[in-house]
């Protein structure tokens, strides 16, 4: 098959050139996925996030992919200043192909307070590491296997091939504005940009410049308390990469099930949330949610709207996320601290 090892790598991997990375629709579980600068927004020393999802089982051979996030706060200097150290790892299957992409992604985050009132802080972030890629060649079919060249169609062998995988390395920046409104409200804006190296591709037959082309993204959340034991969370995501648009956005409403008075610093030990999220002509996403101390579990599945609901029947995919938090109430922590960027 002439030209075959281009051909090859063209069709795995020239898609991907023209889409966007992949994102989860528990977006907000996942920070560093969204934006380098949003790590270490949460009240704690300590957040490790884990998130599941299939997809597209209905129509294809299922995509799934699996992340593992870790954040690490401390202060440093004498002022409120705050460095997040942090590791994003995730493993995203994909397609006939058998498509595996595999990052390792380690970050830093430092913070700065501009307000000795309030929770005030402008945050700037980097993230980089080495991502790799496996596809399995026997699950592809050329054009030229069913016409010409004295193939027969009724075999079902295929020459050998090597040729089955190549890495990169990538590099993302970001920056965040958080404050605090009235000790009720907290707010973040932030933007961020993936790939700004253009990443260059090494495999087995090919070395391909300019692999990924920069995705732009902006990032807003609101957290505001409503009553005593109410809480209203929004989140909003807008990215753009080659051309491709795509919107995230939606609420959760939370009630504490515990009724204690507590101050400002403390959380209490138990919140049921529920909400819904709109991937803009993709899906519509119900979601439910459970704080119980220092873990939170949530639980959501995609309702596809797009085109695509012809196909799958309204089906989209299952998602679980599961987070732990916590102050490691070692002497460099931020409990100790009165200021700390939290959301």
């Amino acid at each position: 098959m002439k030209n075959f090892y281009t051909l090859l790598i063209a069709l795995c991997f020239g898609g991907a050139c023209a889409a966007q990375d992949f994102t989860f629709s528990q977006f907000y579980e996942q920070p560093l996925l969204r934006n380098p600068a949003l790590s270490g927004l949460f009240n704690g020393d300590l957040r490790v996030s884990m998130a599941y999802r299939d997809q597209w089982g209905s129509i294809t051979v299922p995509y799934r992919t699996t992340s593992l996030s870790i954040e690490n706060k401390m202060p440093v200097g004498k002022a409120d200043d705050i460095l997040t150290l942090g590791l994003q790892m995730s493993m995203d299957g994909a397609g006939d192909v058998r498509l595996k992409r595999t990052q390792i992604l380690p970050s830093i985050n430092f913070h700065k307070s501009l307000s000795a009132d309030n929770d005030t802080y402008l945050s700037l972030a980097f993230m980089g590491g080495p991502v790799s890629s496996q596809f399995d060649p026997t699950q592809l079919k050329m054009g030229d296997q069913y016409h010409g060249n004295g193939y027969d169609p009724s075999s079902t062998s295929m020459q050998p091939i090597r040729a089955n995988g190549y890495s990169y390395w990538d590099l993302s920046t970001g920056l965040c504005f958080s404050t605090v409104f009235d000790k009720r409200i907290r707010f973040y804006v932030a933007a961020g940009l993936s790939h700004f190296t253009k990443p260059t591709i090494h495999s087995v037959t090919t070395v391909e410049e300019s692999f990924l082309d920069p995705k732009l993204s902006l990032n807003l959340g609101i957290n505001g308390k409503v009553g005593d034991r109410g809480h209203l969370i929004a989140f909003a995501d807008y990215y753009t990469q080659t051309g491709v648009r795509q919107t995230l956005a939606g609420l959760m409403y939370g009630m504490d099930l515990t009724t204690e008075d507590l101050d400002e610093a403390q959380e209490p030990a138990a919140t049921f949330y529920i909400g819904s999220f709109l991937r803009w002509n993709d899906a519509v996403i119900p979601v439910v949610k459970m704080e119980v101390n220092h873990m939170s579990f949530g639980v959501s599945y995609d309702v596809n709207v797009s085109k695509l609901n012809v196909a799958s029947n309204w089906r989209g995919g299952l998602e679980l996320s599961a987070t732990y938090r916590c102050f490691l109430k070692i002497r460099n922590s931020t409990l100790d601290r009165v200021r700390c960027v939290r959301f």
